[in-house]
């Protein structure tokens, strides 16, 4: 501990990202990358906008790529925010929308920077447990509270709610905000965003990392009804008045617009889930129902920090969580259908030995 630090530092947990290790041959299942690349037309955008204009400052209202996403979801460019990757947004959402007296609910086994901005920023939270299924209950968030927040599909799990569900709950609390984190929507769920027009006090994050491939740009946003987004852009302009890259800002307008090869690459992952799925389960594991572009599976023969270091020493790399619950399981992307068979054999060379 240095004696320059702020007093707060030394009390800070940091998010631990997932690692990107340089293996030769490495098949890299650990951190939901999608496998397929950016879409063409989001690279054509970056090499047409890598010239002398980067002198320039970027808009730092993002409008042009605002407007996209709005006329995508049906909404106005003004009920649209953008940030440097969901996570950013996430952060300006929890200082903006989820700092009251009364605590912030999220789920005990979730995305790990939730608990992260809440130290960080001083929030009162209540954890609430997944049920044994490793399922959100929707009833026990019936509770009081100052703020709920919930990965829909949740993470690490891949489970996701109905559409209903979500619904049921924002209504059943009208005077609190509710925040629904949809990085994994793409793959399989039905996503809230529409709902944002009934209910005020609904807000929706989403971003370009998973389903647009757009993980090294960098880009998230938030849909929700204008005075959600007013306290977002006021976090965002005492911060950073200019978040996003003039590089990020037209990728992911060009990825928005590239709606054939979105729905391609989705596809391509969805199905190739569906194969590894089938084949862990013929193996003897345990997975999840997954709604994302990971699934999580546990086997009764191996502890799970055992298992991705046998799966290491054969260069496929899945991500382990050492926390209680989950410590039997497996976090493991969708690759490829070439990663996938490489993971597939990888297990069955392990379950030979």
């Amino acid at each position: 501990m240095s004696k320059y630090w702020s007093p707060i530092v030394s009390t800070l947990k940091p998010y631990v990202a997932g690692e990107q290790p340089r293996i030769a041959n490495l098949v890299k299942l650990n951190t939901n990358e999608n496998p397929y690349g950016p879409s063409p037309r989001a690279l054509e955008a970056i090499r047409h906008a890598a010239d002398d204009r980067l002198r320039l400052y970027p808009d730092p209202s993002a409008l042009e790529l605002r407007q996209a996403i709005a006329s995508l979801h049906g909404v106005n460019a003004d009920d649209v925010f953008v940030g440097n990757g969901s996570d950013e947004v996430l952060a300006h959402t929890f200082m903006g929308l989820l700092n009251h007296e009364a605590p912030l609910l999220y789920p005990d086994i979730t995305y790990s920077f939730y608990p992260v901005y809440s130290q960080l920023y001083g929030i009162e939270t209540q954890q609430v447990p997944l049920d044994e299924n490793f399922g959100i209950r929707l009833s026990d968030y019936d509770q009081h509270c100052g703020a709920i927040i919930l990965p829909n599909p949740n993470a690490p799990t891949g489970i996701g709610l109905p559409l209903s569900e979500i619904e049921a709950l924002v209504a059943a609390h009208p005077d609190q905000p509710v925040v629904i984190d949809e990085a994994y929507i793409d793959f399989g769920g039905d996503s809230a965003i529409a709902l944002t027009r009934k209910y005020p006090n609904l807000l929706v994050v989403q971003t370009f990392s998973k389903s647009r491939s757009l993980a090294g740009m960098r880009v998230g946003f938030a849909i929700g009804q204008r005075p959600l987004i007013d306290a977002l852009e006021r976090v965002k302009d005492s911060f950073n008045s200019y978040p996003l890259d003039k590089l990020a800002q037209v990728s992911a307008k060009a990825a928005i617009e590239d709606v054939e090869w979105f729905k391609t690459c989705c596809d391509r992952i969805i199905a190739s889930r569906t194969r590894v799925v089938s084949g862990l389960e013929q193996r003897g594991f345990r997975v999840l129902p997954s709604l994302a572009n990971f699934v999580f599976a546990t086997h009764p023969d191996f502890a799970g920090a055992d298992l991705a270091a046998k799966l290491r020493e054969r260069a496929v790399l899945v991500r382990h969580f050492a926390k209680p619950r989950i410590d039997a399981y497996l976090r493991i992307s969708i690759g490829t259908e070439e990663e996938c068979d490489r993971l597939i054999e990888a297990l069955d060379d392990i379950l030979a030995d």
